[in-house]
């Protein structure tokens, strides 16, 4: 079985992008390999992202913020923008999405968690459309 590849690009690669990538590690498994990166990375994970992931059982704190020189440069099977708009980049992939999903950096924990909540079902909807 060849392992599909997905990729999740926002801005920062701290917070929506980090926790796509984590969701598809957690529900597509051996089968999968994922992959975040920020058009304009912080250089850190926010701290509420690894909050936030660490109430449904993912440890997000062994995640870096990695810039799309730092992933590998092949083709992916799917590819979800987030928020990056003109600046997001070209990346090979067989599919693509742009994700509206808003930037959960400053908001308070509950509304926080319902970004999460969103990625979450976008990212098990992705991988249910990929099998």
């Amino acid at each position: 079985m060849t392992k599909k590849r997905l990729l999740f690009v926002c801005v920062e690669n701290s917070n929506r992008s980090q926790m796509a990538e984590a969701f598809a590690r957690i529900h597509g498994g051996a089968a999968v390999e994922a992959y975040s990166a920020g058009s304009q990375p912080s250089g850190v994970v926010n701290p509420k992202a690894v909050a936030a992931m660490r109430e449904v059982g993912y440890d997000l704190s062994t995640h870096g913020s990695k810039s799309l020189d730092d992933i590998p440069q092949v083709e992916y099977d799917f590819v979800a923008t987030m928020g990056c708009g003109d600046s997001c980049p070209v990346v090979r992939a067989r599919c693509r999405a742009g994700w509206q999903i808003p930037d959960p950096k400053n908001l308070p924990p509950a509304e926080f968690n319902q970004v999460r909540d969103l990625i979450e079902q976008k990212v098990r909807a992705t991988l249910a459309d990929l099998k």
